[in-house]
């Protein structure tokens, strides 16, 4: 009985999330007393079998194969359910990426393992299992127990601590033979777009501003843009701003959208639904910035300017510059 994390990767190199994942489930092999490993899959990512050897993965499943290359739902859940199946793993993570989210639901049915997803803490009680997430639009915790001898959990982004790499360490892998079928093929990969930003991805950014309906037009959005290329961090929008064709859907944070957990979470000129709120409310400080001082932002913010946006936002920007600078 181990702990397995399904390692995700994209164009060759790991995700954030799954060190994440890794670093969380070391700690739970620890306390089980078992072996951590884990799956990767792929083509031509043997290389990235150390790296997950460094976050304490004693063993590392390698499938790999040039119909993996890319993201195939029918190939991958087959390809690491069988595997679950094979060797009866206890306990199998994952990060809250889209991939994650997409392909951890699929290999729960074709094992038959409960899962549970946007997972903020994990607990062993009683050699089991225990997940939290939250619900409601993040009005309640639930915590969540399983029936299943195999238990599954999606961990959401930026919640998990992630350990401190050790390169000393290494890790047997054990090459997993993949053959393609019929239903492999059926689905194929036409064009993959992918829009350079130069900024983090939301989902796994440690810092975000956000722009909501008080951005006015979407020009406006170059205020937030400028403070968040200074902070390194990730621009994202209210439902609002998205409805109104000022940023593109994937910007979007909320219930109908991304949830994110960033350290820092900058939300201008966005009320608070609550529908916002639940995307965004286990960021770790949150700061807004709002003119109307009843907002349902300031509940939830750990830092609340009641004002002009277009006079602070631009105030802020000058002095992290003048920091900057300092600093050299």
């Amino acid at each position: 009985m181990s702990v397995w994390v399904i390692a995700d990767q994209r164009n060759g190199a790991l995700r954030k999330p799954a060190f994440e994942a890794l670093s969380e489930g070391r700690r739970l092999a620890d306390e089980l007393g078992t072996s951590l490993e884990a799956v990767i899959v792929g083509h031509n990512v043997e290389g990235l079998c150390n790296e997950i050897a460094s976050y304490g993965a004693e063993k590392v499943y390698l499938i790999d194969h040039e119909l993996l290359a890319t993201y195939n739902p029918p190939a991958y859940a087959r390809a690491i359910g069988d595997l679950i199946k094979e060797k009866q793993p206890q306990i199998v993570l994952m990060g809250g990426t889209m991939t994650g989210r997409d392909l951890m639901p699929r290999i729960a049915a074709r094992v038959g393992a409960g899962l549970a997803p946007d997972c903020i803490k994990l607990e062993i009680v009683d050699g089991k299992l225990k997940a939290t997430r939250p619900a409601i639009a993040g009005k309640v915790r639930v915590e969540i127990g399983y029936k299943s001898d195999i238990q599954m959990a999606i961990l959401r982004p930026n919640v998990f601590e992630k350990l401190e790499p050790d390169t000393s360490k290494s890790a047997e892998v054990e090459k997993v033979p993949f053959e393609p079928t019929d239903l492999d093929t059926k689905q194929k990969l036409v064009e993959f777009v992918s829009k350079e930003t130069g900024r983090p991805e939301l989902t796994e950014a440690e810092v975000i501003v956000s722009g909501g309906r008080g951005m006015k037009a979407p020009e406006n959005f170059a205020i937030i843009e400028e403070l968040a290329d200074l902070l390194g961090a990730a621009v994202g929008a209210s439902r609002a701003a998205v409805d109104a064709g000022w940023r593109p859907q994937s910007d979007q944070v909320g219930q109908t959208g991304k949830t994110v957990s960033p350290n820092l979470y900058i939300a201008v000129g966005i009320s608070g639904a609550i529908q916002h709120l639940a995307g965004m409310s286990s960021s770790k400080f949150i700061v807004a910035v709002n003119k109307d001082p009843d907002a349902p932002i300031f509940n939830v913010a750990d830092f609340g300017v009641v004002g002009d946006l277009f006079k602070v936002v631009p105030l802020l920007t000058e002095e992290i510059k003048k920091i900057k600078a300092q600093e050299g």
